[in-house]
């Protein structure tokens, strides 16, 4: 990794996603609605149905992408389960936390963990919060 992990740089991209597939997918949708605009009185049933397929494609990286993000987001609450539970959190805390605070946990640092966990529960520490609170950043360059 060139860069050491934080607050400010965790953020991730997925080229062939973010800036190959996307920004194509886009691109055939206008010239789908060009054509359409442009053609509708030659061929109404054949243009109206590209600017469909399209909007089905770009519905479909959507979906994709947030399917892989659902997934990650189950294996790292089970993972911090797993660390909280390893650090002697108390169950209640553990319980207690959101699906979205354990997302936030996980780049804590296991000597800060018990207590932000503990503070996010008392505080209602929203994901952001308890990342910009971290101050022993533990890296996570596995993410999807």
């Amino acid at each position: 990794m060139a860069q050491t992990q934080s607050f400010k740089n965790h953020g991730r991209y997925r080229p062939m996603f973010h800036f190959v597939i996307v920004p194509l997918l886009i691109v055939n949708l206008g010239f789908a609605v060009s054509l359409a605009v442009r053609h509708h009185t030659e061929h109404p049933h054949i243009v109206i149905w590209w600017v469909v397929l399209s909007a089905v494609l770009i519905l479909m990286a959507g979906d994709h992408r947030a399917s892989a993000l659902g997934a990650q987001d189950r294996v790292i609450r089970l993972e911090e389960r797993l660390r909280l539970t390893a650090l002697s959190v108390p169950h209640a805390t553990i319980e207690a936390l959101t699906p979205r605070q354990m997302i936030g946990l996980r780049f804590a640092s296991d000597s800060e963990l018990p207590a932000l966990a503990e503070r996010a529960v008392r505080e209602h520490l929203t994901e952001k919060q308890i990342k910009a609170s971290i101050e022993s950043w533990r890296p996570d360059y596995f993410r999807v």
